[in-house]
């Protein structure tokens, strides 16, 4: 606030407002809203909010009337000696630049603590930041360790790929193996139980089923052209006798007959 202001502040610590309509003057220089001072000073000892001095006299606390009439101004100072006009003027300007001095003295301590709230704030701020540099600083370290673990798990997760693929590989094979095996060996299965067993001949003096021999197909030899030939060519393979060889059972029965008689 400057002298050219006119417009003073409510003295009172929380109040701080334009004053306009009626105020409350002090004798120790100071000035309250209607608000505040009717409330304050209602009581009896009247102390000053703003100092907490005693205002005991009569005109210690006076109600003025901030925008007086133009009736008041001309009759308020009328019938009094000059010096006593420019005492009284003197008096009141001296009230206003204690009102600007005081203003000027709080504004400068509000921004004095304003300035060390500032600082505190910055310190505090600085602070923060050297330490959020740390844990950035700490957290990029650990994004560098984790990305080499990432790589080294990307290599370990190729090579048991890699693996995996060659025993599938394998695993195939064998399968194809197997199962090649399983239908040749069904394939021989069927075969054995198609193919009739070999006849045999049981020894009755031994007691021992005999393998037999297998016989031979009689070979047909083509007729040559004198006209001679042949219609069988060899003897069986274990001695037998040829078909014109045997006998009759009924020849063979008689002459038996006719020795014994």
């Amino acid at each position: 606030m400057s002298l050219c202001d006119d417009t003073l502040l409510c003295n009172f610590p929380k109040c701080r407002t334009k004053l306009n309509g009626f105020a409350w003057v002090t004798a120790c220089s100071h000035v309250f809203c209607d608000q505040h001072g009717s409330g304050e000073f209602s009581r009896s000892p009247a102390i000053c909010p703003a100092c907490s001095s005693a205002l005991s006299g009569k005109l210690d606390i006076v109600r003025t009337e901030l925008s007086p009439s133009e009736d008041y101004k001309a009759m308020v100072l009328a019938g009094l000696r000059p010096d006593v006009v420019l005492d009284i003027s003197a008096r009141a300007l001296a009230f206003w630049s204690y009102q600007v001095h005081q203003e000027r003295m709080y504004q400068e301590y509000s921004l004095s603590r304003a300035e060390a709230q500032l600082k505190q704030m910055e310190k505090v701020l600085t602070q923060q930041n050297q330490s959020r540099e740390l844990e950035l600083s700490a957290m990029r370290g650990e994004i560098v360790s984790l990305k080499k673990v990432m790589e080294e798990y990307k290599r370990k997760y190729s090579e048991v790929s890699e693996r995996l693929m060659e025993r599938n590989r394998q695993y195939q094979k064998l399968q194809g193996l197997y199962d090649s095996l399983r239908l040749r060996n069904m394939v021989v299965g069927v075969g054995d139980r198609d193919t009739p067993p070999h006849p045999g001949h049981y020894d009755f003096s031994t007691g021992v089923v005999r393998q037999a021999t297998p016989q031979k197909s009689p070979q047909f030899l083509s007729v040559n052209h004198a006209g001679d030939s042949r219609f069988f060519s060899c003897l069986e393979a274990d001695g037998a006798k040829t078909f014109f060889q045997f006998s009759s059972p009924t020849r063979d029965k008689g002459r038996a007959f006719t020795k014994k008689h």
